[in-house]
Formats: C-alpha cells, sequence, structure tokens
C-alpha cells in the first residue's frame, strides 16, 4: 500500500466562497480572478492533482489577484476527472498516465492567447503546485512568453534537457516532503548551476511537508503558518520582481 504523498488532510477542510468566476476558454474551462484596478500583468496558476475547482487553488488565485495580478487556473484536465481524497493510492500511476504534467503546451498556448487578446495581459507569469509545479518546470524549458514562473513541490524529474530554464524560475520545496528528497533538491541545484543562464532560485522551508503552501488560514497548523505564510510571500516577491 503506497503512502499517501498529501500529508495535508484533503477531507476535513473549511469552506472557500470565491472571489473570482468561471470561464470557457476554446475547449478548456478556467477560474479567473481579476485585481480592483485595469493592468496589464497577468499570472496563471497551474493546479494540483485535486484539479481547478480545489478550493485551496481558488484561494491562491484570489490571493495572487489581490495583489494586482489577472489571474486565472485553467481546467489542464480538459473536463476529465480529477484525483479525489478517496481514490486509491494504487491507483495512481495509471491515473497519472492519463493526466502527464509534460503534456500541458496546448493549453497553455490557449491560456497565452486568452490573456493577450480577452484581457490585454503584456507580461504573463505562471506559479504551479505539485502537479502543477511539474507543469511549471516543463513550460519554463519550452515557453518563452512565460516571464517568470514559481514551480511549488514539483516532483523532480532528472535528465539534462530540465536545466535549460528560458526565464527565471523560482523552485520551492519542503524540507519534509517524502516526494521529493533533499539529495533530489541539492542535484537540481548543481544542475542549473551548470546549464542555467537566466535567474533562478531553490528554497527550502523547514518542517514543511508536499502541498504546504496552499493551505487557507483556518487550515494552517501554528507551527506550519510563518514557513506557509513566507513561502507566500517569497512566491509573490518573484513574480513581483519579474511579472
Amino acid at each position: 500500500q503506497m503512502a499517501d504523498p498529501f500529508l495535508y488532510d484533503t477531507g476535513e477542510r473549511s469552506h472557500y466562497g470565491c472571489l473570482g468566476h468561471e470561464v470557457q476558454i476554446e475547449h478548456i474551462k478556467a477560474y479567473v480572478c481579476r485585481p480592483s484596478f485595469s493592468t496589464d500583468k497577468a499570472v496563471i496558476v497551474a493546479h494540483d492533482v485535486f484539479g481547478w475547482r480545489f478550493s485551496d487553488i481558488r484561494y491562491i488565485v484570489d490571493l495572487i489577484a489581490g495583489h494586482g495580478y489577472i489571474t486565472i487556473c485553467p481546467d489542464f484536465f480538459k473536463g476529465t476527472k480529477p484525483w479525489t481524497p478517496t481514490d486509491h493510492w494504487t491507483d495512481f500511476p495509471d491515473w497519472m498516465k492519463n493526466h502527464d504534467p509534460m503534456k500541458v503546451d496546448k493549453e497553455a498556448d490557449v491560456v497565452l492567447k486568452y490573456l493577450k487578446e480577452q484581457c490585454g495581459a503584456k507580461k504573463i507569469g505562471i506559479v504551479g503546485f505539485s502537479w502543477g509545479g511539474m507543469a511549471v518546470h516543463h513550460l519554463m524549458l519550452k515557453n518563452p512568453q512565460l516571464t517568470a514562473g514559481v514551480s511549488l513541490y514539483g516532483i523532480i524529474r532528472d535528465s539534462e534537457e530540465r536545466y535549460h530554464l528560458l526565464n527565471p524560475t523560482f523552485f520551492i520545496f519542503g524540507e519534509k516532503d517524502h516526494t521529493i528528497s533533499l539529495d533530489q533538491i541539492f542535484l537540481l541545484e548543481d544542475k542549473l548551476k551548470q546549464y542555467c543562464e537566466v535567474p533562478y532560485k531553490i528554497k527550502v522551508y523547514p518542517g514543511q511537508v508536499h502541498g504546504f503552501a496552499q493551505l487557507k488560514p483556518e487550515d494552517m497548523k501554528p507551527d506550519d503558518k510563518p514557513y506557509i505564510e513566507e513561502a507566500r510571500r517569497d512566491m509573490i516577491d518573484w513574480i513581483k520582481m519579474f511579472v
């Protein structure tokens, strides 16, 4: 029996009333939240395995929008069923085969076009969590239209092609994440030093497990709260620096 890699409890979560709205863009739906003033800066949020409707992700979208960005979370699963907390981990590898975080280019292009043509966005960044963190790492290697990326605890796939980032990318990890070892993180750092020609940053947050940075305030444990808040500030600071 595979251990549940998401150590936070997704069943007993507080309700969240969203600030944004849903839109249909070509073949996908998306959740959009706009700031109170007009701006030509936007951020795409890549959700985790629980999909674009998960309240934690919507909370993050609204949070980023509050910092002055048109923020959008598209359904990268294209209407297929996201992973749910009641699914069995033995089925996870099969589910992942049909939900490959490296196959997000088409959806990213659709959303970039929408942001530029419908929302007047000139600079666009991307932030992703877990499954979405892997998607961000992939897109920052492939899509020059994304001016900055933040990948939060995206499992690291090691190969030579993974280090030539096109634009500034920030990697956030939890020290106690049992899906990503510290050895993998050190290797990533080492390889980026060798190959990467744009600004990058790697930061590990003490005592934090996989999924730590997307918790809503009322779901945080007091010991973790300072690290969660720090990770969010760091994420926003990176976006503000480059987008």
